[in-house]
């Protein structure tokens, strides 16, 4: 295994959280450590400034706003990191590393040999336990948790799906949040890498789902720890990006049963999350409006 590590983070006017991302980097791991950053269009100058105060970090203009798992693909042919059995991790800007969280993650891969993905344990900021490593969705876990999630929280579908009721463990799970992966590059390169149809959301799940059934595990790793600051590149427009995650839904699951019996399915998919979809961005335009007064 070389000593040299690739990190890659997608940039989009990631302001002060890159800073933090770079800076905490240094307690993550002992080996020698090449930040790319895939830019999707910054206006903020702060992927310029981390050239300038970073020297291990690299600048990939993508030239636009590509999406989060097209920006990764773009940098991962451009340094040729899908080549051997070596592995990169790929990491949301607004990251803030715990101390030997990379390297408790390799460790954990030598650990798990048909590793394809590692995801280390992800606290919000508020200290609590992020649930990134879950179930792949299915029609009843996926499809319920989806439609009636919003409006009953704490409803079984969405507990067994997420898995929140169970402790925290080593394990192979079914997806991993693509905030922070650790990545086999032969895995990766197998697969084919991120599907570039997602512009946002859901193209973890689906590169999770689709490694596993590559015969790839993906391990879920909680003595490794992140926090992770959301919501700075969402927030900016969230009724949009609440749109946008369902239809990155409809894709996944259409994708799943793609077959002609199966669009009586596929119909209910789209009708179900499209009265899903009017209700949230009616509910976030109407707290967004009331922010504003």
């Amino acid at each position: 295994m070389s000593d040299e590590l690739f990190v890659v983070t997608v940039t989009y006017s990631p302001g002060p959280h890159l800073d933090r991302f770079l800076a905490s980097l240094a307690h993550a791991t002992e080996r020698s450590v090449t930040v790319i950053m895939a830019d999707n269009g910054s206006t903020d100058g702060a992927p310029e400034e981390a050239l300038d105060r970073y020297p291990n970090v690299r600048l990939l203009r993508t030239g636009g706003n590509l999406g989060y798992g097209t920006a990764v693909n773009r940098a991962v042919a451009e340094y040729g990191l899908s080549s051997g059995d070596e592995f990169f991790v790929v990491a949301n800007p607004d990251v803030q590393w715990g101390p030997r969280s990379i390297d408790l993650l390799l460790e954990a891969a030598a650990r798990w040999p048909r590793a394809g993905s590692l995801g280390p344990l992800i606290r919000d900021p508020d200290g609590s336990v992020y649930p990134s490593a879950r179930h792949v969705p299915s029609i009843i876990r996926g499809g319920m948790h989806a439609v009636v999630g919003p409006v009953w929280p704490s409803n079984p579908w969405t507990a067994i799906y997420r898995q929140e009721r169970e402790d925290p463990s080593e394990r192979p799970v079914g997806w991993l949040s693509g905030s922070c992966l650790l990545l086999r590059a032969a895995a990766f390169s197998e697969v084919a890498g991120f599907d570039e149809r997602y512009f946002m959301y859901m193209e973890d799940v689906d590169l999770g789902d689709r490694l596993g059934n590559a015969g790839w595990q993906n391990v879920y790793v909680p003595s490794a720890e992140v926090l992770h600051h959301k919501g700075h590149s969402t927030g900016r427009d969230p009724a949009r990006n609440l749109a946008a995650h369902h239809v990155s839904t409809y894709t996944f699951l259409a994708d799943r049963y793609p077959k002609w019996w199966q669009a009586p399915l596929r119909w209910a998919f789209r009708g179900a999350l499209g009265v899903r979809s009017r209700l949230v961005v009616r509910k976030s335009l109407r707290e967004r409006g009331k922010g504003g007064r």
